[in-house]
């Protein structure tokens, strides 16, 4: 019992510490505090060059680690090979793909009367893209995918998934909106709460599908088994937790210069806070040498992000800015707002993902150790079944 109270009080202070940070800058609440969907009430500070190079310099070191992880001690991994055998896609792949492509065409045509439905297609769009990935999964993992073997577990992460996203739209106000909706009055508010529930189930199950394709990937997945050594001892650990204390408060007072701790201060809190009592986290295979875990997550929120910005890019820019989806965002990144992907999101916000992708795994594990549930989503093929036996 002692280990889950000091988990939930870690949990509360990330967001009691940047709340008392934010009082202490603004005397007050911060701007805009408790409107939502959130609104852009406070102009970012622009760009700065010298921000923007060393933001470049430490996403081109995470790049270059990503992309030639020999270079930093990881070892080659003998790839073993599982015969595949040929299994179709399974219904609900083939049922999913002709609502996304509906969907699709609804919020990038706004032919006709189909553009009065276009309100209402991010959450059938995105569910049918969760189908879809899951269906791939399906197919390239012998038969077994989470819907398929562990549908609880993708019910489980559509409920964490609502209110983990709820936590960081709260998040997001004590750093000046990084993001914002433009088109609140769509509907009403008790409208925008309702859809936008819905909305943020998609998150997590979305997340976790892509971290499930890439593990089918021998490849990929031996990629970051053999790497570094590191043991997070108790002395280190601490260290960490304090860092994520600091870094929390410090995110309220300095909101535009510390933005980025939205995505960072999460990591070092519950993680260290989760090692300390001895709790796995996708750290704790580190180690043993193994950064599958910790690395696939991230490149796999990158490879949805991608997703998330194009349809959302789509959904206004062949609208002509017409205010008609609801779920359109828009951002306001100070000191790094240039070199676009889609319009809005600036090239250096892909690096954020990775961030964020750990931050979703860690929430989730929160979850699990409280209300004391299953959070492994972890799958296995009948070829590796059969290969372990």
């Amino acid at each position: 019992m002692k280990k889950i109270i000091f988990l939930l009080s870690t949990f509360a202070l990330i967001f009691i510490l940047p709340l008392l940070g934010s009082l202490a800058k603004w005397d007050g609440l911060p701007p805009g505090y408790g409107v939502f969907p959130v609104q852009n009430n406070v102009q970012d500070p622009g760009f700065n060059l010298i921000y923007f190079i060393g933001a470049c310099c430490i996403a081109a070191f995470i790049l270059i680690f990503l992309l030639f992880p020999r270079l930093f001690g990881f070892k080659k991994e003998k790839i073993v090979r599982v015969a595949k055998t040929s299994v179709p896609f399974p219904i609900w792949f083939w049922a999913a793909f002709p609502i996304l492509l509906i969907c699709w065409f609804i919020i990038w045509s706004r032919a006709g009367f189909v553009s009065l439905l276009e309100p209402y297609t991010f959450v059938p769009l995105w569910w049918a893209f969760i189908l879809i990935l899951d269906g791939i999964v399906y197919k390239r993992n012998n038969g077994v995918s989470l819907l398929s073997s562990k549908l609880y577990i993708m019910q489980l992460l559509a409920i964490v998934s609502c209110f983990s996203w709820f936590a960081f739209e709260y998040l997001n106000f004590f750093v000046m909106e990084n993001w914002y909706y433009p088109n609140k009055d769509v509907f009403s508010n008790f409208g925008n709460i309702f859809w936008f529930a819905l909305s943020y189930t998609t998150v997590l199950p979305a997340i976790i599908e892509w971290y499930l394709l890439l593990q089918t990937f021998p490849s990929l997945k031996k990629r970051y088994s053999n790497g570094p050594k590191i043991h997070l001892n108790k002395p280190l650990l601490i260290a960490f937790y304090i860092v994520g204390l600091i870094l929390a408060f410090a995110m309220g007072y300095f909101p535009f210069e510390l933005f980025f701790v939205l995505w960072v201060a999460l990591v070092p809190m519950l993680s260290a806070a989760m090692g300390l009592i001895g709790f796995w986290t996708p750290f704790t295979s580190i180690k043993n040498g193994n950064w599958s875990p910790l690395l696939l997550i991230a490149i796999a929120t990158v490879a949805n992000g991608f997703f998330w910005e194009m349809w959302n890019f789509g959904s206004e820019w062949f609208n002509q800015g017409i205010p008609v989806n609801p779920n359109y965002w828009k951002y306001s990144v100070p000191y790094l707002d240039k070199i676009h992907i889609f319009s809005e999101m600036p090239i250096l916000g892909y690096f954020g993902y990775l961030f964020f992708g750990v931050n979703c795994w860690i929430i989730w594990l929160t979850g699990a150790y409280v209300f004391k549930f299953d959070p492994n989503f972890e799958i296995v093929g009948t070829g590796d079944k059969a290969r372990e036996h």
